[in-house]
């Protein structure tokens, strides 16, 4: 909402010094977003006057038409003599008044105003154009004055060109301040000033002579007001004042009946529609459209109509959509000369319409047909439908001030019964609300001071006004009353959180588990949790299993993508794919999440009330239908571990690394990870591992790693050998003693020992390992499993694996003795549990 502050002073009597930067801050104070104060004609400078063309003259032999005209300016150049002026424009002709700026002016923008020698002639000023006052956008010609006035009038005060002009964007819940009327209020609140209502003029009580209106849809109009003009000028055109007016407010002028009626829309805010009366055929009707009417709107296109439009009608069907935009059929002619008797013909009786409509209807049409205006913008954000009255009669009184009509006596009112909105409230309500205390008089005194009708001492009865429709509960009066009372008066407090409250354990393991992946290389990679079957079908998943439960989205941001993910990797692995496309190609990424399991058990979820907090088994019974949401831990590997060099060749990533990533994330849960051989999609079947770790004394698994099947990779674009690690951060959790605490460095030295141990091929090495930590006892420090050899040597079906074991005691330097008993219970320990045999025993 474009406001002048020339326009906003007639109804509230500012300070004289008053800016519209101050004017702003007050309005910005009170909650109103005041965007831009623009400043028109900042720059300006005379002289600029009223001039009238004497004689034109056509200059010939240029490409384009050039006038040479002389100008009479009167006293205003200091001589009386005529000006001489060179123009292009056509659009005027001897004896029209135009604008003249003389030498010495400036015009916005710093054009400065000069006498010069063009076309081959001196020209001594300009006749302007209204661009060239910053007036509008219109290039077409120059101004053309009304005759009536005098040669040598100022015409920056003529034209009203210094002024400034607030931009408000207003939200929808403040449709009121879409008019004067609602932005005059709220200034004059602002300023504790009286406000001179443009709404509170007389009108006439409705007649049984007025033009026939039948509104058979009380619901969506429930308020129509009709009056009738005639004997109009065909001729009469917008004075100056009024056309600057819409200007300013950002409207394009059009013809005088439109006018009146735009102009009256953003005094009062009330939309209206003028009709030419002798294009209506019978009655007008207000109505639900037929399926299948169609309608040719004011901007000529045709509209085929639904059943849910509310239009306005005559006997001939639809005339217009209502509240949106009025029916070619009864738009008002512009002034046509007859061709046989030379007089003007047009428009000369017009019907009036000034009536409310539901906003949901206006705007549920509005949106339909794809048509905006500024009609539909007030009444889908809500019209005082008390003002109808008083915008009719308005528009009535301009049209006989300003056109010559006649306002037939007979006037018509439909109104469907409604009573006013009441709300009881704590006269303390806003005093909680705020945790001000702002006392009952103040709440009284700005809740009066914005329309509202105050009853009652503890308890208060505020009937809101009409113009409020978004006053509809305490708190709504609560936030005026704060509004009112500023904003910026409000205390800053802090919430006091309890003290001694930190991380949980399971927060503590998530940030852990990150960080540690980082120092390892992985860069976090976080992805939506969305997934779709074409996902689980690259992976080779089958039908039964347990990662196709998905849950299902009702409203899915993607149809490709309706579920949520049962599994991180396709998040992940797509992270990877565009970052190879992007030329990335050696990447370590990881990602930390929850993935969606549904168990098939979940009941229904109960839809909760609205009026009251939930109770905790009504919270219980919310949680109950909730999927399994375990925290997951997932790596993707691919392109080279080290890169070449001129050190040597470069190592690319392997199964071995995804595994290591693993015992990693285990590691900071303090659990200890068993790896054996598994086969698991969508990993290779030879190279997939699988995790495990002890719960409560029995083994469970916890994750997969390896690399990726081939046939994976190439359905997703991905390089060959890639490596996925996704393990599950809870049971780690169950598994793990908790925070990881430092180690204990031993002062003593270490005991080294390697053994090689031959078993069958189909003994797991994670299983040698675990027989060897047991038997070597408390003195064994660490061991790593360093050569793995197969052969015919050993025979088919034989492997030997070589262990490095190191020994340290806390408190002593360890005997050979110590050190060979125990060597030989680890070995004696693996034989008994696995059949090893020492190598070369």
């Amino acid at each position: 909402m474009r406001v002048p502050l020339s326009w906003l002073r007639e109804y509230v009597d500012l300070p004289a010094g008053e800016t519209g930067r101050d004017v702003q801050a007050k309005l910005v104070s009170a909650g109103l977003e005041v965007e831009t104060v623009e400043q028109l004609g900042a720059g300006l400078k005379g002289p600029l006057v009223v001039g009238q063309v004497l004689t034109i003259e056509e200059l010939e032999g240029f490409k384009k038409p050039i006038r040479f005209c002389t100008v009479d300016v009167g006293q205003a150049n200091g001589t009386g003599e005529p000006q001489n002026i060179v123009c292009g424009a056509r659009n005027f002709a001897v004896g029209d008044k135009v604008v003249v700026v003389l030498p010495g002016a400036e015009l916005p923008g710093g054009f400065a105003i000069s006498a010069r020698k063009t076309y081959g002639k001196t020209s001594e000023g300009m006749i302007c154009s209204a661009s060239e006052l910053g007036m509008s956008d219109d290039h077409d010609g120059i101004i053309v004055l009304p005759p009536e006035y005098e040669v040598g009038t100022d015409a920056i005060e003529l034209l009203e060109l210094v002024d400034e002009v607030l931009d408000i964007a207003v939200t929808p819940d403040r449709g009121y301040c879409l008019s004067m009327r609602g932005v005059a209020r709220e200034t004059a609140t602002a300023y504790e000033l009286p406000l001179r209502d443009p709404a509170l003029i007389d009108v006439p009580a409705p007649g049984s002579h007025g033009y026939p209106v039948q509104v058979t849809d009380p619901i969506g109009c429930d308020r129509f007001t009709a009056r009738t003009v005639t004997g109009l000028d065909p001729e009469a055109h917008s004075p100056i004042w009024l056309e600057r007016r819409l200007q300013k407010a950002g409207m394009r002028p059009v013809s005088l009946a439109v006018d009146i009626t735009n102009y009256v829309m953003l005094e009062l805010g009330q939309p209206l529609h003028a009709y030419d009366r002798s294009r209506i055929n019978g009655a007008i009707g207000v109505r639900r459209a037929q399926p299948g009417e169609k309608l040719t709107t004011l901007d000529g296109s045709q509209r085929v109509l639904d059943a849910e439009d509310l239009v306005i009608t005559d006997e001939s069907g639809p005339i217009g959509l209502a509240g949106v935009m009025g029916g070619a059929n009864t738009e008002i002619a512009d002034a046509t000369a007859d061709a046989e008797t030379g007089q003007a013909a047009g428009t000369t009786e017009v019907v009036i319409e000034a009536a409310h409509f539901a906003p949901v209807s206006v705007a549920r049409t509005a949106r339909r047909h794809k048509l905006s205006s500024e009609a539909s913008r007030r009444f889908e954000r809500g019209v005082d439908p008390e003002a109808t009255s008083a915008a009719a009669q308005r528009t009535v009184d301009l049209l006989v001030l300003l056109a010559g009509g006649t306002a037939e006596v007979g006037v018509t009112e439909i109104i469907a019964p409604s009573a006013p909105h009441t709300i009881t409230l704590p006269a303390d309500h806003p005093d909680k609300v705020a945790g001000v205390s702002y006392g009952r008089e103040t709440v009284v005194r700005r809740l009066q001071q914005i329309g509202c009708d105050v009853y009652g001492a503890d308890d208060l009865t505020v009937t809101v006004p009409s113009w409020r429709p978004d006053l509809t509960d305490p708190n709504d009066l609560a936030e005026e009353v704060i509004r009112l009372e500023g904003y910026e008066n409000l205390p800053s407090t802090l919430p006091r959180p309890p003290a001694g409250r930190g991380l949980t354990e399971r927060q503590r393991l998530h940030r852990r588990v990150g960080r540690a992946l980082a120092g390892a290389g992985y860069v976090e990679a976080l992805n939506y949790p969305f997934i779709g079957e074409e996902a689980l079908d690259q992976f080779g998943l089958a039908a039964d299993d347990p990662r196709r439960d998905l849950v299902r989205l009702v409203n899915p941001l993607s149809d490709a993508e309706p579920a949520l993910r049962t599994t991180l990797l396709p998040g992940l692995l797509g992270a990877l794919r565009r970052n190879a496309g992007r030329g990335e190609h050696d990447l370590a990424l990881f990602e930390t999440g929850l993935v969606f399991r549904a168990t098939g058990h979940e009941p229904a979820a109960a839809t909760l009330p609205v009026d009251r907090r939930p109770t905790d088994e009504e919270i219980a019974g919310l949680n109950a239908a909730l999927p399994h949401q375990p925290r997951r831990v997932a790596v993707v590997l691919a392109g080279d571990r080290e890169q070449a060099g001129w050190w040597g060749k470069g190592t690319p990533v392997s199964w071995a690394d995804a595994v290591e990533a693993g015992r990693i994330v285990a590691r900071e849960a303090g659990a200890e990870l068993i790896v054996r051989q598994d086969q698991q999609d969508p990993w290779h079947p030879g190279r997939c591992a699988a995790l495990l770790a002890v719960v409560d004394g029995e083994e469970i698994l916890v994750g997969n790693a390896g690399e990726l099947h081939p046939r994976v990779t190439k359905a997703l674009g991905l390089a060959e050998r890639t490596c996925a690690m996704e393990i599950e951060l809870d049971r780690l959790e169950q598994a793990g003693t908790g925070g990881v605490e430092a180690p204990h460095v031993s002062t003593f030295p270490v005991a080294t020992q390697d053994v090689a141990l031959i078993v069958d091929a189909s003994v797991a090495a994670a299983d040698v390992e675990t027989a060897l930590r047991e038997g070597a006892g408390e003195l064994l420090e660490s061991l790593r499993l360093f050569d793995v050899f197969t052969g015919e040597q050993l025979g088919e079906g034989r492997k030997s694996l070589a262990y490095a074991l190191r020994f340290r005691a806390p408190d002593r330097t360890l005997t050979a003795e110590e050190i060979a008993t125990s060597r030989d219970a680890a070995v004696s320990a693996a034989a008994s549990r696995t059949g090893a045999t020492l190598r070369g025993a």
